[in-house]
């Protein structure tokens, strides 16, 4: 089963992208560098839940 998860800035806080991942089995948290559209550069983005 899939689980829906927010991807929010570590420079500015702000919750800018949605994805899904998979659950169990102790995934660790998600850190994928994207683009802020806030911030107006590539920066890391942390899974936070809903």
């Amino acid at each position: 089963m899939r689980e829906y998860i927010n991807l929010e800035c570590t420079k500015c806080g702000n919750r800018n992208y949605r994805t899904s991942k998979q659950t169990g089995g102790g995934a660790p948290k998600l850190k994928i560098k994207k683009y802020c559209r806030f911030c107006r550069a590539h920066t890391v983005h942390n899974e936070k839940k809903k």
